[in-house]
């Protein structure tokens, strides 16, 4: 079954800018997929950008649906945590988060947070996925 995306008229119009304000999923086979940070299995260097660390956060969370056998669209939820979160840092990051959902607008939170679990990380990215049947 497919996720039921809704946007009620009675709360912010989230779909303009990428996101649903509810999905609704029916019972299945659901996947947690653990923070992705901008790290590589070659262990390249982390870079300084936020926008480039989100790209390569983008990166860690599609080929973790592809290991599970789902697609973009399979996104029921998605928390991005952002050190010292600005609007300006949001604006930042958008192309390349938004890039990860390949147009599916799954519900989306943002979080400003202190610190992640190294200091040279910036962003890090969650995701609630219901697994194809």
């Amino acid at each position: 079954m497919s996720i039921i995306r809704v946007n009620p008229e009675t709360m912010p119009n989230s779909a303009e800018i990428g996101y649903s304000q509810i999905s609704i999923v029916e019972p299945g086979r659901m996947a947690y997929v653990s923070g992705q940070v901008a790290t590589r299995p070659n262990e390249e260097l982390i870079p300084d950008s936020l926008a480039e660390q989100m790209q390569i956060v983008s990166e860690n969370a599609q080929a973790a649906l592809s290991a599970v056998g789902a697609e973009p669209k399979d996104i029921v939820l998605a928390r991005v945590y952002v050190v010292d979160l600005t609007p300006e840092k949001l604006e930042e990051l958008m192309p390349a988060f938004l890039s990860t959902f390949d147009g599916a607008k799954p519900c989306v939170t943002g979080i400003g947070v202190q610190a992640l679990a190294s200091p040279e990380f910036l962003v890090e990215m969650e995701l609630v996925v219901r697994l194809p049947d």
